[in-house]
């Protein structure tokens, strides 16, 4: 019984352990570990520890009260680089920070998150923008600069309401910033679409828009950032984001960590990845009319598709004839309004083909169909698609 316990004890000892420095409760966080497990299930044999609440960054004496091979960080300080780099153990950076000199980062492409909020306003007929973020935080201006550059070079123009972010989330601040957002808000053309730089201050804007009497979407379309889907979800409306690939960054984290433990040397990456795309939700799924019986009708198109809503029950809501109904939607968007509940309940399958496990049948009675097979027919002539498929391209885009 020796010999086989000898054994074991080697190769415990040459399993890497690698320290990971997240906190959890950020949902982005969470997603960059599945990146790093499903990396460490495919290609490593890694033993890995989660200090889920970032000890090791903010007391000095934790990180040397083990012995680890590597530290993956989403919690990186210049400090916290020295102390590892005298213990020896190379550490990977997924702060959304500026590089620290000899440390590989892997970040978001910022630019690229904020040129697909412009792409998607204007997508949707919108002509008057606005962008609100934070002057004070790299990430937050370089999603402004996307948004701005892809508006403007639609020949539009944007308004910018930029403050500083203090560093923590108060009530009296959330108060104040409502308050001038409210102001901010009113003074703009409507309708208007309004990209935050993230979910939190995106959720300021549809408070200030309520604060302010004005209706999301139909005044103010609203789009956040890095689609925290609880945040979105317990929005009031649920809040469209785009969403960036924290799985992805992950997975190229625990990556590039192997290939520095492989004796490749890697000091000056400063990786950026992808955003998977906008997730849309109620807080932008309108198109921009000014025709208010056609605004009527594609608000109530919203919030009833997913119902089992026919035609006859919006010309009802309309106070129009149907013909007259026909002739002033495809006129203002250019198709009918069976065209459009089908367009909204599409929009919802691909929501939740993305975001959950649901079986085909659970969506199907979500979205207003009865019959499985009638609701592949229709997302098929949508998308090209079966739904099958589209889950399949979906997640294998997000995890790159």
């Amino acid at each position: 019984m020796l010999a086989p316990r000898n054994a074991r004890c080697i190769v415990r000892a040459m399993t890497p352990r690698i320290l990971l420095v997240f906190f959890t409760r950020f949902e982005e966080s969470a997603l960059m570990l599945d990146g790093i497990a499903r990396y460490a299930r495919l290609h490593e044999s890694w033993d890995l520890f989660l200090d889920d609440q970032a000890r090791a960054e903010s007391e000095p004496r934790w990180l040397g009260q083990n012995k680890w091979e590597g530290v993956i960080s989403r919690h990186t300080t210049p400090a916290f680089v020295q102390r590892c780099r005298r213990l020896g153990i190379p550490v990977v950076d997924l702060n959304d920070t500026p590089p620290i000199p000899g440390v590989p980062k892997i970040r978001p492409d910022n630019h690229a998150i904020g040129r697909l909020g412009g792409e998607h306003f204007l997508e949707r007929g919108h002509r008057h923008f606005g962008f609100c973020g934070f002057s004070n935080d790299g990430w937050a201006c370089e999603r402004r600069d996307g948004f701005v550059e892809t508006v403007t070079l639609a020949g539009r123009n944007a308004t910018v309401f930029d403050v500083a972010y203090p560093g923590k989330l108060t009530p009296a601040w959330d108060a104040e910033q409502i308050r001038l957002l409210t102001s901010w808000l009113r003074s703009l053309t409507k309708p208007a679409g309004v990209m935050a730089c993230n979910d939190l201050r995106a959720l300021q804007v549809t408070h200030a828009a309520r604060a302010a009497g004005l209706l999301v979407p139909e005044e103010v379309a609203v789009l956040g950032a890095n689609n925290d889907k609880r945040r979105c979800e317990l929005a009031l409306p649920p809040l469209s984001s785009v969403a960036a690939n924290a799985e992805r960054s992950g997975y190229q984290a625990a990556d590039t960590l192997a290939r520095i433990l492989a004796g490749e040397k890697i000091e000056n990456m400063d990786m950026r990845i992808d955003p998977v795309g906008v997730i849309t939700r109620q807080s932008t799924d309108i198109l921009a009319i000014e025709d208010t019986r056609v605004a009527a009708a594609l608000s109530h198109i919203r919030q009833h598709a997913c119902r089992g809503l026919t035609v006859g029950e919006v010309v009802r809501h309309t106070a129009a004839s149907r013909s007259q109904l026909e002739k002033r939607f495809r006129r203002a968007i250019g198709r009918s309004p069976q065209s459009e509940i089908r367009r909204t309940q599409v929009s919802k399958i691909k929501e939740l083909l993305f975001e959950t496990d649901y079986p085909l049948k659970v969506i199907a009675d979500m979205t207003g169909f009865e019959h499985i097979a009638y609701m592949s027919v229709v997302f098929k002539r949508f998308t090209g698609m079966s739904p099958g498929a589209y889950r399949d391209h979906m997640r294998a885009k997000g995890r790159g």
